[in-house]
């Protein structure tokens, strides 16, 4: 479960209860059980304000949203300064790889939220995403822009 990533290192509050790992999430506030998914989690959440210099306060996770009246939760979504969403990031573990299931798990959550950047990773993997908001074609880039917010 923990893991060396291709992120950032980040420096993570852990602590060991009862045979389980929890990890600090700074933007929640409270301890969560540091599954392989929430160990990508907070280290991308990590990349995103110390790497990107994205403010905390304009990321949320585990941000609720309604897709075809069925409730869903984008692990990372990133706000613009008019708190209009710009950015979702869906994490996975290590093991699972990025994949077309990947794209059409994000792309649900963006016909809600109508997001022109979309990020796919599993700590290792990174797939950066731009969305024509007109034609609604798919764009590969090398990284997020620096000034998405």
């Amino acid at each position: 479960m923990i893991e060396p990533l291709n992120l950032p290192k980040a420096n993570l509050r852990l602590k060991r209860r009862n045979g389980e790992v929890f990890v600090w999430c700074i933007l929640r506030k409270r301890e969560l059980l540091c599954t392989p998914e929430e160990w990508v989690r907070q280290h991308f959440i990590h990349k995103l304000i110390l790497e990107d210099k994205i403010p905390e306060g304009l990321i949320a996770s585990e941000y609720s949203l309604n897709y075809n009246g069925r409730s869903k939760r984008a692990d990372v979504v990133v706000f613009n300064r008019q708190q209009e969403p710009v950015l979702i990031v869906e994490c996975k573990a290590t093991h699972i790889p990025i994949s077309e299931a990947t794209l059409f798990q994000i792309a649900q959550y963006n016909f809600e939220l109508k997001v022109p950047f979309l990020v796919m990773t599993n700590g290792n993997q990174h797939v950066f995403c731009e969305i024509n908001q007109k034609t609604g074609a798919i764009e590969y880039l090398e990284n997020l822009p620096m000034d998405i917010v």
